[in-house]
């Protein structure tokens, strides 16, 4: 069973950053629910060390995590790599030292989480930089494969109304809609109006002011019912939100980056994964994208299907099963 989605569903960067002492996460762990992989032991943490003929993949306790992992060790064992589980651990503050202490061999990352996590004072201007800043700041028996298209980010994202009224498609971009921010309230949380990853950079990057600005959530609930019922009409959504699906919202292109990058990226505990099986893992990277990603967390999300088996059936539909 996956853990329950945050209701509050934060930024990944925040979220991912929550300071969460150890002891607590540890305990979290030891009382989560169990994998949706059935030779997953109920205990997370128990078993042996990574190391041998087998490989351990962990995830961090959250819904899309669990579903990454399912994947990563799914394409391992399409190589014929034995896989243990080790799912809905904890926070990174967790994980991290696992993957060093070589208990895991396998986490799903974000790099630009990652390195504010290791580096808060970095300001990558590329997805290769924000990699190659991530890697300098490992711990060395660790290192990052290859990034997935697929990003988990802030984004700016209109209601299907708007994006009709505007003809905005998911090919336009967050400059397409600041003709018309007069006519444009945006929804987001507090702090989204003094930061540069707001309305500061909006204007700035894009040119984008709109006419008014809507005090809610960190692309949580709040932001989402507003942008359905039309309270606003553009607003702060993660990428990878099963309701841009649901309720057929269109997420803008950031081509300029104003909301950084957090590409999907195996870390790794490096002698404990095969050459194999860095390039099963990368080869699936290379076909990851946003939109498959989104679609699945769908499924697990909003349709409570079993991510195993949406994991399964993805690696099959692109020639990785």
């Amino acid at each position: 069973m996956t853990s329950p989605v945050n209701s509050a569903w934060s930024s990944p960067t925040r979220v991912r950053l929550a300071g969460v002492a150890v002891a607590a996460a540890v305990a979290a762990a030891l009382t989560g629910c169990s994998s949706s992989s059935s030779d997953s032991p109920k205990d997370p943490l128990a078993g042996a060390k990574a190391g041998g003929d087998t490989v351990v993949v962990g995830s961090n306790n959250f819904a899309e995590s669990i579903l990454i992992g399912d994947l990563y060790g799914e394409a391992l064992k399409a190589k014929g790599i034995k896989v243990v589980y080790k799912p809905n651990i904890g926070s990174r503050e967790t994980t991290y030292g696992l993957l060093k202490n070589g208990t895991l061999t396998v986490l799903p990352e974000y790099n630009g989480a990652l390195l504010a996590y290791l580096d808060s004072k970095a300001t990558p201007t590329s997805e290769a930089a924000t990699d190659a800043a991530v890697n300098a700041k490992l711990d060395p028996k660790l290192t990052l494969l290859k990034p997935a298209p697929a990003q988990d980010k802030d984004s700016i994202t209109v209601n299907a109304t708007t994006a009709a009224k505007y003809h905005l498609t998911t090919d336009s971009t967050i400059a397409d809609l600041a003709p018309v921010g007069k006519d444009i309230t945006i929804g987001a949380s507090p702090e989204f109006q003094t930061r540069q990853q707001g309305l500061v950079g909006l204007k700035s990057v894009y040119g984008l002011t709109p006419k008014s600005f809507k005090a809610l959530d960190a692309g949580g609930p709040l932001t989402d019912a507003a942008l359905k019922n039309g309270n606003i009409q553009a607003g702060d959504v993660f990428t990878t939100d099963p309701t841009i699906a649901k309720e057929k919202f269109v997420t803008l292109q950031d081509p300029k980056s104003l909301f950084g990058f957090e590409n999907v990226i195996p870390l790794v505990y490096k002698s404990g994964l095969s050459q194999a099986g860095v390039d099963a893992l990368n080869a699936l990277s290379a076909k990851l994208d946003t939109a498959a990603l989104l679609d699945m967390d769908a499924q697990v999300q909003s349709e409570s299907k079993d991510p195993l088996a949406v994991a399964k059936a993805w690696l099959t539909s692109v020639g990785l099963g």
